[in-house]
């Protein structure tokens, strides 16, 4: 009897403490951001979240992970967490691709960029770069524009992915020039490098961190990047070199339009906090990234600006996929 007593009360003890101990972990995972990138491990944008998830774990007093879904450019991570629950405790760093172009290019999208979304915080800045094989003959734009121009000459520009950043600022680069280039789309950054290495094709425009340790190697040759100012004190900008063009991306977190207003504002004033200290901006300045402290109206501000100058220019493409 005594004994069928105790194990009674052992294992009563043991449901409590079991349930105890299930609370505490879903309190835990209630208190877990979650940063989903939707590009892989490794990248600039996973690079730029990673360095935010550091910093924010301790401005939060709670567990801030990085999980990378990887698929369509980016577009089926956006997908998920649009279906994640509506009070999902999670962000997605998105670059202008995934809220500007893509829905204007694919006829199903899988989410509605402003309905589905709310945007939280810009948190950084990247430019383009246009590079050639380091033996290539062209060693500045009024060069490669000339070699474009050439009748004998087999021009292409190559692009990280059809219907990026890249690819619409390379037909921006082609109508400055005043030329008619085709673009090809490759898999990612890292095949378009390796034709352009091996001379499988002439020119490259992708994003300047993914192209600039080849040059600093000696590998390929940037000629020109597309910010307003110098980004690279020895690598002249579009503008500097004849050609009236300025055009940059952004990393951007956004959360699902169903999180609470106040978390969004907290989530923004902190991540905009963090984004101004000194160790957060020297980590992205190596990254040739510019860091961007920025609250929501102004993050907003930025995408509607992004928009006036990109979307007559993605129309004018009149690219479309299923």
């Amino acid at each position: 009897m005594i004994s069928r007593i105790l194990f009674t009360w052992v294992a009563r003890a043991g449901s409590a403490l079991c349930a105890i101990a299930f609370a505490a972990c879903a309190n835990a995972q209630d208190n877990t951001l979650r940063l989903v990138v939707p590009y892989p491990p490794g990248g600039s944008s996973d690079l730029v979240a990673r360095i935010v998830a550091a910093e924010l774990q301790t401005k939060l007093g709670g567990s801030v992970i990085v999980e990378n879904m990887v698929g369509a450019g980016g577009r089926l991570a956006m997908q998920q967490v649009k279906r994640m629950p509506n009070d999902a405790n999670v962000l997605v760093l998105v670059n202008p691709a995934l809220m500007v172009i893509a829905p204007l290019v694919y006829s199903n999208n899988g989410y509605d960029p402003d309905a589905d979304f709310t945007p939280v915080s810009q948190v950084s800045r990247y430019e383009m770069a246009v590079a050639v094989n380091a033996t290539h003959e062209a060693k500045s734009m009024g060069e490669l524009v000339r070699w474009l121009k050439d009748a004998k000459n087999k021009p292409s520009f190559g692009v990280p992915a059809t219907g990026s950043i890249p690819h619409f600022f390379a037909l921006m680069v082609a109508q400055a020039a005043a030329t008619d280039v085709p673009v090809i789309g490759y898999k990612g950054s890292a095949p378009l490098a390796n034709d352009l290495l091996g001379g499988h094709i002439p020119v490259a425009i992708d994003a300047l961190d993914s192209v600039l340790p080849q040059h600093e190697g000696g590998k390929l040759r940037i000629l020109a990047t597309s910010g307003g100012s110098r980004i690279v004190p020895t690598i002249a900008t579009l503008k500097e070199q004849g050609l009236n063009l300025e055009a940059a991306g952004w990393n951007t977190f956004y959360a699902k339009s169903t999180m609470s207003a106040d978390r969004v504002a907290r989530l923004s004033r902190e991540i905009s906090a963090l984004m101004a200290t000194a160790a957060v901006r020297e980590k992205l300045a190596a990254l040739k990234t510019e860091p961007v402290s920025a609250n929501q109206e102004q993050t907003r501000a930025t995408l509607a600006a992004f928009k006036s100058q990109w979307v007559p220019v993605v129309q004018k493409a009149g690219l479309k996929f299923d």
